[in-house]
């Protein structure tokens, strides 16, 4: 199903792909934009049948950054128009919430994998959003740029928490001090993607590894491992997981699912998982996409 705006969202196989729909602009974001994405990240996380998203931008480009169409040297200023338009944001430390870190909290709340295919330039909040994505796979078109000191802002988007943890700190302040454009293959090098692929390749190659996921796991433990892993990016020791670790061994090793993965094994034929991810996601905390301590 399809929906109109700046963004669209279809689901297919137990696929949502979430596609960046501004063509003409290249994408460009809007605060209409990150509402649609959250909203549409609410969908796939409120939808059983979607087992992955795919996010990904329509025609040439992902995303190429703010749209700075008409707003000139104020574009990143806090004027009563901008304020106005995202009053919905809400806020934090008493100043408005960026919209692109709306956009990262939300994707990484999301309870369902993410793929991030990047078809074409992914610059500014065009890369950041992505960084919350446990998977981003590039065409050999894309082109990457963490561009913020060139404009005189910042990396938003809780950027500065995401990046150094996906890339490194060194290799992060590289490309932030400098705010210069990069190829597809230096993302890869870098660290920022898992590979790169021919443009006509991508949305295949990412369907490809969203049908591994969706046919051939259980829906629960994906959800599960991918709070744990990113929960635990923060943590002070091992034993930290080893606690989480334990306890969620200790609850999904009485789900059906858990019967169902060994009965499988044992009888060498695919397993059919029926445990809905509702029923069991709480055994490991979430991620809120908005915090207890936003206001």
């Amino acid at each position: 199903m399809n929906t109109p705006g700046q963004v669209r969202f279809e689901v297919a196989d137990g696929i949502a792909q979430i596609v960046l729909d501004r063509p003409d602009k290249l994408n460009a974001f809007t605060p209409a934009m990150a509402r649609e994405i959250t909203a549409a990240f609410d969908r796939a996380d409120a939808d059983d049948g979607v087992r992955v998203v795919i996010l990904t931008g329509a025609g040439r480009a992902f995303c190429a950054g703010a749209d700075m169409s008409g707003r000139g040297r104020s574009t990143f200023a806090n004027t009563p128009e901008r304020l106005a338009e995202r009053a919905d944001f809400g806020t934090v430390g008493g100043v408005l919430r960026d919209g692109g870190g709306v956009v990262a909290l939300r994707i990484a709340a999301s309870v369902k994998p993410v793929i991030a295919a990047v078809n074409g330039p992914a610059v500014g909040v065009g890369v950041t959003m992505t960084l919350p994505a446990d998977i981003r796979i590039a065409s050999d078109t894309a082109r990457f740029g963490f561009v913020f000191a060139r404009r005189g802002i910042v990396p938003e988007a809780a950027s500065s928490w995401f990046l150094p943890r996906v890339v490194g700190i060194s290799q992060a302040m590289e490309w932030v001090a400098t705010g210069r454009i990069f190829d597809a293959a230096e993302a890869k090098d870098g660290g920022l993607v898992s590979r790169v692929v021919p443009a006509a390749d991508l949305l295949p190659a990412a369907r490809e590894l969203a049908a591994e996921i969706a046919q051939h796991t259980s829906a629960v433990s994906v959800a599960l491992t991918r709070r744990m892993l990113w929960s635990m990016l923060g943590a002070d020791s091992p034993w930290e997981a080893h606690k989480l670790d334990s306890m969620a061994l200790a609850q999904t090793g009485l789900s059906k699912d858990a019967q169902e993965g060994v009965a499988a094994f044992l009888e060498k034929r695919p397993p059919v998982f029926a445990d809905r991810v509702a029923d069991h996601v709480d055994v490991v905390p979430a991620w809120p996409s908005r915090p207890g301590n936003v206001q």
